[in-house]
């Protein structure tokens, strides 16, 4: 039987819910082998608020709490410079080989940013896409770049089907109404902003490491 290997990529910082809810949706959608978190440095990225070892305890306190098992992947860390999408997957292929079913998740606002990612189409030789919608992005295929469109349109296929096929493939999940930003997070902690309690956004466990390790104050 093939094996479904479910990424999620991103710089966590910090994690919060709707990280955890975007993981959980497809856990259950694609009840894959295992889940896999990859805490990168994004080349589009300035520098972040905490350090890796920071990002990567937040990230094994939220999932714990959330009662989601996963496996924390340090690769794009150990570079030690920004890092590139493919050239992840182009990693994680060789290791897991040509037959494992790869899966890549992420958000809308990310989809309708995918062609300013280096050598994006080569992103499906190498993955199937999971993207779940959120609150002010759609999925809808006119609001998309005309390239992703067309590149989306015949890859369009049911969790059961991207489950077992290794590459190419793009299932969307239209049921994810959860609108939180890192970048939201960061402004509430920093006291920016009062729109809402910001023990809605993060998991309480996380938000006593950041209190402890006294992250995103400045």
């Amino acid at each position: 039987m093939t094996a479904c290997i479910a990424l999620l990529g991103g710089s966590f910082d910090p994690v919060h819910q709707g990280h955890v809810a975007l993981a959980r949706l497809f856990s259950e959608s694609l009840r894959p082998d295992e889940l896999r978190v990859l805490p990168a440095r994004p080349w589009q990225k300035a520098s972040l608020g905490a350090n890796d070892e920071q990002r990567v305890a937040m990230l094994e306190l939220a999932f714990a709490d959330a009662g989601l098992v996963v496996t924390i992947d340090r690769r794009e860390l150990e570079l030690g410079g920004p890092t590139y999408t493919v050239e992840t997957l182009r990693g994680l292929r060789a290791e897991l080989g040509p037959d494992a079913s790869i899966v890549f998740l992420m958000g809308a606002d990310q989809l309708q940013n995918l062609d300013s990612w280096r050598d994006w189409r080569q992103l499906f030789a190498l993955a199937n896409l999971g993207v779940a919608a959120r609150p002010g992005y759609t999925l809808e295929q006119e609001a998309l770049p005309p390239a992703v469109a067309h590149e989306l349109a015949p890859r369009l296929a049911p969790p059961g089907q991207v489950r077992t096929t290794p590459a190419g493939l793009v299932c969307l999940a239209h049921t994810l109404a959860v609108d939180i930003s890192a970048t939201r997070v960061r402004a509430l902690l920093k006291g920016a902003t009062a729109d809402t309690n910001v023990n809605l956004l993060a998991a309480p466990v996380v938000l006593d490491y950041i209190q402890h390790h006294n992250l995103y104050k400045s």
